[in-house]
């Protein structure tokens, strides 16, 4: 059986680096595991190719039985062009050694279009050389195409009622620009041959291009000799200068010459810490915050979904939707904590439920602490716009958000321990030991995240009511680290 040396795929990853092609086709086991996050990604893209075709109804599939046969869809093409198929799904055309599945190819009164489904919002450059070496492959198998085109998510679609896929999608020619990366395809297509036929691994070093256009799934082995902590974790700090660090063979914080290098008052605060192993505290500040809170005190956090296809009622590509929240109640400072949930049914629109029982929840006074106020506001904004009858009881909730994040994003409090980062995940274990993520199956949101949208999907595998569990026990533990966190802050200040 013939087996083509490159695919799109693989041309791609040679464009962005000789090592990780390389390396893909001779030790592919080395690859890093598929992150639940990105596996969804996968699947969201799969979805909406073929949604996509519904632009183009009544085709015909030249799709493999599996990806292993994928040559096979190429003698399937031919056959479907040659009995006179217009509409063809998964075309696919191999030439010299590279074999190219397209998403769409239509034939109409001028000819031959070709279209590429893409689960994004716009057209990028790595799109229109993904683009080229299909063109490439399809007009060298004989096939005269007039246009080829990118389909898009249109993100300022509002969904409104059943999916309108002619709004939903925007479709793009990249002929012109496609004509133009033309020309350098035969070159580079001999260099990434040669590339794999070569016996040695390329000497390519780490950069920036290990995470451009696409982070690369071999970093676990590139990167390797670089440590836990590094200069690459130094806040703030462009890729740039990171590298220039790596460079001149700086990798550990402890290496860096405070005194002969540019950096911002927080980032040569964090260098500090580390090497020095001190700790910052402005009482004065954290006093003032924390004097300034309004009892009953509410310590509050959501969870959200992102869905290139909107699934409700006036939501966008991509929109977060809230579907879960937690929240703390301490109604004085001496009173024992309270504790109210909520996780959508799967089968509803959450956000309704979510509205209805969060301004049960807050009250109407007191303040509500979030951990990073512009995304809890955001959201709330963005509920109001759905549900304007319950605007008033929504602004009260708005308006009484503070961000506990504010003393260590300010510096205000810092640890060596907290690694630059004023993120929960990093502040709570500098601060304390009694609460952890470690133990729980549901570590980040991400997770939770893909979880209830595999449930919304009807793709998840497994006892859906112990993974509800698992998402309420991810979500409360958020909101209870909040309470440490503030229990700590008091302790210092006292």
């Amino acid at each position: 059986m013939i087996k083509p040396k490159l695919s799109k795929s693989t041309f791609i990853r040679g464009l962005q680096c000789e090592k990780s092609l390389y390396l893909y086709k001779h030790h592919y086991k080395l690859r890093d595991p598929i992150s639940s996050s990105l596996q969804t990604t996968f699947d969201q893209g799969t979805n909406i190719g073929i949604l996509a075709q519904e632009l183009f109804p009544n085709g015909v599939d030249a799709s493999p039985e599996n990806h292993f046969k994928i040559v096979e869809s190429v003698g399937k093409t031919l056959d479907y062009i040659n009995n006179g198929e217009s509409i063809i799904y998964e075309a696919t055309f191999l030439y010299n050694d590279i074999i190219s599945a397209l998403d769409i190819l239509v034939k109409e009164n001028d000819g031959w279009k070709a279209y590429e489904v893409k689960s994004s919002t716009k057209v990028t450059d790595t799109y229109i050389k993904d683009a080229t070496i299909q063109y490439y492959t399809i007009i060298n198998s004989g096939i005269d195409i007039k246009d080829i085109s990118i389909v898009h998510i249109n993100n300022q679609y509002v969904k409104k009622g059943e999916i309108d896929i002619n709004e939903l999608f925007t479709i793009e020619s990249v002929y012109d620009k496609v004509l133009e990366f033309l020309p350098r395809i035969p070159n580079e297509v001999k260099r990434l041959k040669n590339i794999i036929e070569s016996p040695d691994t390329p000497q390519v070093d780490i950069g920036s291009h290990c995470s451009d256009p696409y982070d690369c799934d071999f970093k676990g082995t590139c990167w390797k000799h670089i440590p836990e902590y590094s200069v690459f974790d130094i806040s703030n700090l462009n890729k740039k200068k990171k590298f220039d660090f790596y460079n001149q063979g700086i990798i550990t914080l402890d290496q860096i010459d405070l005194d002969n290098t540019t950096l911002n008052s927080n980032q040569k605060l964090q260098v500090q810490s580390e090497i020095q192993g001190s700790v910052l505290i402005d009482k004065d500040q954290i006093r003032s915050f924390i004097g300034d809170l309004n009892y009953p005190l509410y310590f509050l956090d959501f969870e959200t979904i992102r869905s290139p296809i909107p699934l409700f009622e006036n939501s966008r590509p991509f929109q977060q939707i809230v579907f879960q929240y937690s929240v703390h109640i301490k109604k004085t400072p001496s009173s024992e904590i309270d504790h109210e949930e909520y996780l959508s049914n799967p089968d509803v629109d959450p956000r309704i439920g979510f509205v209805k029982k969060i301004i049960e929840d807050c009250g109407t006074e007191g303040d509500i602490l979030v951990y990073n106020i512009g995304f809890e506001r955001s959201k709330l904004v963005d509920l109001i716009e759905v549900f304007p009858q319950y605007s008033e009881k929504l602004e009260n909730i708005i308006n009484r958000l503070k961000d506990l994040m504010i003393p260590f994003k300010k510096k205000w409090y810092y640890k060596s321990e907290m690694k630059g980062s004023f993120s929960i995940k990093s502040v709570l274990p500098a601060l304390t030991d009694n609460l952890s993520y470690d133990y729980l199956e549901i570590k980040e949101g991400g997770t939770a995240s893909d979880t209830f949208l595999q449930m919304i999907n009807k793709t998840f595998e497994g006892d859906e009511e112990i993974k509800r569990k698992q998402l309420l026990e991810y979500c409360k533990l958020d909101t209870e680290a909040m309470v440490e966190i503030l229990k700590k802050l008091e302790l210092v200040i006292n």
